[in-house]
């Protein structure tokens, strides 16, 4: 079973991000100014042993690594930024590749959206735009990931290494960035590619409905776990509620979001712990006021045994997120449950029999 951690490595300043928001902003800068907006909101939360981390630093790389291994998490998703031949972000899986440690399975996810200023207040400021200028981009793109692709520690399914689009709406034609992708793969020596478009859910349906028609090799599907009620749907309908009294405040969902109709194809679960944004967003956010651990194991319970139906080499589940602290939306432990979210994924193994699988 591939269970996975989504990873974001915007904890280390770099440049667009020193101009963009001030000197030294990273992920960090956003958890530090964060503050308790209503009663029992539980903020600021610190991270706990892990600390305000550099990602730029190997000791904690290996840190983390250990911690995923420890609770079975078997592999990160780096969040990757190409913008048309630039990047971004993208010094910690460089190191990663250069150096051979940590010594922990990984793959990508190429986060193929514009960059604006939504999360502080201003949606309409574009920071950096994602373009698709053909052919010759897709090209260079790939070959920029190749050698990762050949890392050893790539994982695959079939065979073939894993790459997740998480924008997958946003491609001029879908089916033929997937054939594309494909043909590079092959001519370049591997088996393929085994391609994944992220699928996001809502309680009345998904925005995306023909990753296999257009030849993915899966869907993953992604859904906020709100509880929805009548009161929650208003203040969703209602425009300025979050700005001037929020943030929007849901209970965790009972049971693990699931499609409300049939999609084609394989669609892989994702589970996510908590969600707390206000940390970027302040009162524009949305908070999940009754998250636990016991809850987000229920949860993963259900999408590790719906996994475990398909056969091993196709079985897998990515936990949203890793380290998305900003989001409330984490697995390191924390100041306030410590390892409690990590524990969380023992208990889900161990309910259906997994307890015993290496990782």
């Amino acid at each position: 079973m591939e269970l996975s951690a989504l990873y974001l490595p915007q904890f280390h300043p770099i440049a667009e991000n020193n101009a963009w928001w001030g000197e030294g902003f990273t992920e960090w800068t956003n958890v530090r100014k964060a503050r308790s907006l209503f009663r029992r909101h539980h903020q600021p939360i610190q991270p706990g042993e892990l600390g305000y981390y550099s990602l730029l630093e190997p000791t904690t790389r290996s840190a983390q690594a250990a911690l995923a291994r420890e609770y079975g998490v078997t592999s990160f998703c780096y969040w990757h930024y190409w913008f048309a031949g630039r990047e971004l972000l993208e010094q910690p899986l460089d190191e990663v590749l250069a150096s051979g440690e940590p010594d922990f399975p990984f793959f990508v996810g190429w986060a193929n959206q514009t960059w604006s200023g939504v999360w502080h207040g201003a949606p309409d400021r574009i920071l950096i735009e994602q373009t698709y200028p053909g052919r010759s981009d897709h090209q260079e793109h790939f070959d920029r990931l190749l050698p990762a692709f050949k890392d050893r520690r790539y994982v695959t399914r079939d065979g073939r290494p894993v790459l997740l689009i998480f924008r997958p709406t946003d491609l001029p034609n879908p089916a033929d960035f997937v054939t594309m992708w494909q043909t590079m793969a092959r001519e370049a020596g591997l088996a393929g590619l085994y391609l994944v478009a992220w699928i996001e859910g809502k309680p009345w349906g998904v925005e995306y409905t023909s990753h296999h028609a257009d030849g993915f090799d899966a869907g993953l599907y992604v859904q906020f776990p709100f509880q929805h009620t009548p009161l929650t749907r208003l203040r969703d309908r209602l425009r300025g509620w979050s700005e001037h009294f929020g943030p929007a405040r849901y209970r965790y969902a009972i049971r693990l979001p699931r499609p409300v109709s049939k999609i084609e194809g394989v669609v892989h679960a994702s589970v996510q712990p908590n969600w707390d944004n206000t940390p970027r967003s302040q009162r524009r956010g949305s908070v999940i006021i009754d998250a636990a651990p016991t809850k987000f194991a229920q949860h993963l319970e259900e999408a590790l045994a719906d996994e475990l139906r398909r056969p091993k080499d196709q079985q897998m589940v990515v936990v949203k997120s890793w380290n998305e602290w900003a989001e409330g939306n984490y697995l390191e432990p924390d100041s306030i449950r410590g390892r409690g979210w990590l524990e969380s994924i023992r208990v889900a193994r161990r309910a259906v029999g997994l307890d015993g699988e290496a990782t």
